[in-house]
């Protein structure tokens, strides 16, 4: 093994990188990790989630109820009477029923919207008196088909709201908690 005394060579630039410093600073991390992981674990644990017990709405006569879903793969639209449905697919055609009974088309969508909310707004004396009453503005409830795409549920969301209604939501169908 050799070992430079330094002597009679030209002193050129030492290219080797010193570990030690590295090494010391990844210990001094890893033994800070191992100290506060196990707090910040027992920490967590003792957090306390709420539980909210969940309240039916209370539906006005003014809300919309749209129900948007997609044809089947065979191009058959769900209705009353026995059309054979197989249930929407995410390639069929975009299928949305104005408050329920009604089969409508996104133009036909937005006028009866603005028409519906129109006639409510000059029901209650126009828009200043409804502003005033935050709970007389009327909101739209979404029944989706859980595999109706999300272009069908967007673009019912776009045409009402285009059409003034300032609130959208969901309907669900509640879940059992005892399974």
């Amino acid at each position: 093994m050799a070992i430079s005394t330094g002597g009679g060579e030209a002193e050129s630039p030492m290219s080797d990188i010193n570990t030690t410093p590295l090494v010391d600073v990844m210990l001094v991390l890893l033994i800070i990790f191992l100290i506060a992981v196990p707090v910040a674990i027992q920490t967590i644990e003792e957090l306390d989630v709420p539980v909210f017990v969940s309240v039916e709405s209370q539906d006005k006569v003014e809300n919309l109820l749209l129900t948007v879903t997609t044809t089947d793969a065979a191009g058959r639209t769900p209705g009353t009477q026995d059309t054979a449905y197989e249930g929407a697919t995410r390639e069929g055609e975009c299928r949305v029923y104005f408050n329920n009974t009604t089969l409508v088309n996104s133009q036909e969508l937005y006028d009866l919207a603005f028409e519906r909310l129109d006639t409510i707004v000059q029901r209650a004396g126009g828009i200043d008196a409804i502003m005033n009453d935050p709970e007389a503005i009327p909101q739209v409830h979404i029944r989706g088909d859980e595999n109706a795409p999300w272009r069908c549920v967007a673009g019912a969301i776009f045409n009402v709201q285009a059409a003034g209604y300032p609130t959208v939501g969901f309907i669900s169908n509640p879940v059992d908690p005892n399974g």
